[in-house]
């Protein structure tokens, strides 16, 4: 086959996702105070992601070097099940956050652990289920009119999967703006206590809702297109919109290590330790509610 520069540019966008989601999943694997529910959960979004970079990788070396239907077909579902369980561990963050709030007085306890835990299987089991699906027969291989606008997975396949990502944007949309509203009225119930100004509530509740923007403004800008086209477009369409919209849907695995594991101070504690060649792993610090994550 031609060499084409798309593929090109998703080869190398899966290799940076391997290297950087790697790194988090390495730290969190080999830190034994890293065993709260949030940073399972961040691992969890980092393995997916990782899983998602080598998929990229994996689909560009077999396309050109080894091309096989029955390995396209692996290399697909390996490429659905990542994406899905990236997606679907960026709603359980959420959730965690926003139970981290709502329920405090109970956060840390034996129960969340428990949700975590049956969080994680049915994010992993739901993934896992979607990308067996082309691999079990699900697929446009002999019916190249069935097609969707990422072949060899089906039309109504993808409608499932776009559909399925709008309904897990609208849940984090929802979710988030009711962490605002209780960050907001934390905020204002601290400046009173304290007899804070006015100023400082101000520059805290601003600080929240900058934050709760970058997050839902990368996954909906990174991911909408792709969905919507996903909707719209069909087989017969040319392959340039397509990666013009599946592109920008794997940043948000290149964005996801700098939104949700390198800005937590604790995984940057263990960074500079392992850079300074200073490694302990059993780090001096106290976990931080999700919601500070």
């Amino acid at each position: 086959l031609a060499l084409n520069p798309w593929d090109v540019v998703l080869c190398i966008s899966g290799t940076i996702i391997s290297c950087e989601n790697a790194i988090v999943v390495v730290v969190i694997f080999y830190t034994p105070a890293f065993r709260a529910p949030m940073f399972l959960l961040i691992g969890s979004l980092a393995t997916a992601d990782l899983l998602a970079g080598l998929g990229l990788i994996l689909h560009f070396a077999f396309v050109y070097f080894i091309p096989s239907e029955a390995v396209s077909l692996l290399t697909v579902g390996l490429l659905v099940t990542s994406f899905t369980a990236s997606v679907s561990s960026l709603l359980t963050i959420t959730i965690d956050r926003y139970l981290s709030l709502y329920n405090a007085l109970t956060y840390y306890s034996e129960r969340t652990v428990t949700r975590t835990y049956i969080m994680l299987i049915l994010t992993w089991g739901a993934s896992i289920c979607y990308g067996l699906l082309p691999v079990m027969g699900w697929n446009c291989l002999k019916e190249p009119s069935a097609c969707s606008i990422v072949r060899p997975l089906t039309k109504s396949h993808l409608i499932i999967l776009s559909v399925s990502f709008l309904a897990v944007f609208a849940v984090m949309l929802q979710l988030y703006v009711q962490i605002c509203r209780i960050v907001c009225r934390h905020a204002h119930q601290i400046a009173v206590q304290r007899h804070l100004l006015a100023s400082s509530h101000y520059v805290t509740t601003r600080k929240g809702i900058a934050t709760l923007a970058v997050i839902l403004g990368t996954f909906a800008s990174c991911w909408l297109p792709f969905a919507v086209y996903g909707l719209l477009g069909d087989y017969s369409y040319p392959a340039l919109y397509t990666y013009a919209t599946l592109l920008p849907a794997t940043y948000n695995s290149m964005l996801n290590p700098v939104i949700y594991a390198f800005r937590n101070q604790e995984i940057q504690k263990v960074l500079w330790a392992v850079c300074c060649g200073c490694f302990s792993s059993t780090p001096p610090f106290r976990s931080r509610s999700p919601s500070d994550v």
